[in-house]
């Protein structure tokens, strides 16, 4: 049997034929790659490098915005930290219902509420000593800030009379305002500490 010849219709192949089907298929000429041109190659270059400048100059651009908001909240919390240690400090018995209310319209919150609530007899005490004062910020700085508050520290001098004692030597305080962002360009002292 293993002798006898392959009939023709046999499915079985002999090795010469599977050897020929082979030589036809890989008789059949791959592609060839043609190289990519100086012009193609320095259009990829290009705009790798435009895509990769213009990634560069947004981010660069958002850390310059984002640095000129954080400038203006801080210019804008020690603003605000001064003109409240002025405002605490320069009171007059002729005007002290105006100054009174010129504080509370700085103040929020708790330092609000308090002081609306200690105003009137702080403003009886005021007109009845003939007491006044007069504030001088000789420094200002932003000590720490947390989203959109910041603490202030303000050293002021302070020059007091009132109708007991009308000629006292100039005091120096300290004070720490917490002053909170209630509005776009708008500030308020919310806290009042004396610094030692």
């Amino acid at each position: 049997m293993a002798d006898e010849p392959a009939e023709p219709g046999d499915e079985a192949a002999t090795p010469d034929e599977a050897e020929t089907v082979e030589e036809t298929t890989d008789a059949e000429p791959a592609p060839v790659k043609q190289p990519r041109s100086h012009v193609q190659l320095a259009l990829i270059v290009g705009t790798v490098v435009v895509v990769a400048l213009a990634a560069l100059a947004g981010w660069l651009g958002y850390r310059a915005y984002q640095s000129r908001q954080t400038a203006q909240l801080q210019d804008l919390l020690v603003g605000v930290g001064r003109q409240g240690a002025l405002n605490l400090t320069t009171i007059d018995a002729a005007e002290a219902d105006k100054d009174v209310q010129r504080i509370l319209d700085s103040a929020t919150d708790a330092f609000y509420d308090d002081f609306a609530k200690r105003s009137q007899p702080f403003i009886e005490v005021v007109k009845q000593a003939q007491s006044k004062s007069v504030g001088t910020v000789t420094e200002a700085g932003l000590e720490s800030t947390s989203g959109n508050e910041g603490q202030v520290l303000v050293a002021v001098t302070v020059v007091t009379s009132n109708r007991g004692a009308p000629n006292q030597p100039p005091r120096a305080w300290r004070m720490r305002l917490t002053v909170k962002k209630t509005g776009d360009d708008e500030a308020k002292v919310s806290k009042v500490e004396f610094v030692p």
